[in-house]
């Protein structure tokens, strides 16, 4: 069952609705919920910014995978508009870039939304396992970015995660310092990963490497990949999909 409902995050956007996207196993049971970002990417073609899904509605019908997946649709405005766009809210920092000039990080706030209020509401109106022990968070490229931030600075909510082409390459001074900084629970679990054909952009290989080492260095349960043939964009990471899935429920 896939149930959409619209609120208010008027922590980021006052007065605006946006969709969240709840999939509920259609079988009796207490689940895990995974928290995704760009919720409108994840489940049906029709939906997707760019006409290309995750493909997650087949996957979860097929698989029957005992899980919940929440996504939050993202900030559809250009960075320009007074709120900020897509990159502000999926951003932990601020930063200056030549393509997208400055963005003030309001990555934050959006966590802290998603922790203080939507999580309570799926744990009330949801079949949830709702301890930290099985919740999950995962997102690709910004939303990569903000999985790596919740794994480090909200541990208290989530166990483990999946950061599809983390953007690690904006701000990677801030992203180094903020996994040296961090204090990961014992047993942090993330998946992470990058597409062959998409690491090589503005030097990511060498950034992404330094990131791994790092947490591996602070002892998270590390899994990565180098995507053969993987590129940056939806049809890539719904490739991706039984291999995060494994991470996530490994030895669960």
């Amino acid at each position: 069952m896939l149930d959409v409902f619209e609120t208010e995050i008027p922590q980021l956007t006052r007065g605006e609705k946006r969709k969240v996207y709840v999939y509920v196993p259609d079988f009796e049971g207490v689940f895990p919920v995974l928290y995704m970002f760009d919720g409108q990417n994840l489940f049906d073609d029709e939906e997707a910014s760019f006409g290309k899904s995750w493909g997650l509605r087949k996957y979860m019908e097929e698989s029957e995978t005992p899980l919940i997946i929440v996504g939050v649709e993202c900030n559809h405005h250009p960075e320009t508009h007074k709120y900020g766009g897509r990159l502000s809210e999926y951003s932990p920092f601020d930063f200056a870039d030549p393509d997208f000039g400055v963005i003030k990080g309001r990555g934050r706030k959006t966590m802290n939304w998603l922790v203080k209020e939507l999580k309570p509401y799926i744990d009330e109106n949801y079949p949830t396992i709702p301890g930290r022990k099985h919740t999950f968070i995962s997102g690709s490229s910004m939303g990569g970015l903000m999985t790596l931030y919740a794994i480090c600075c909200y541990g208290k909510y989530f166990s483990r995660g999946a950061a599809l082409s983390p953007s690690v390459g904006f701000c990677p001074g801030k992203v180094m310092e903020m996994i040296e900084n961090s204090r990961f629970r014992k047993g942090t679990v993330l998946y992470m990963d990058y597409g062959d054909r998409e690491i090589d952009y503005r030097d990511t290989r060498h950034i992404y490497s330094d990131v791994a080492a790092a947490l591996i260095r602070k002892r998270v349960l590390l899994e990565s990949r180098i995507v053969p043939h993987g590129e940056h964009n939806e049809a890539s990471w719904e490739k991706q999909v039984p291999f995060f899935m494994d991470v996530l429920f490994y030895d669960l």
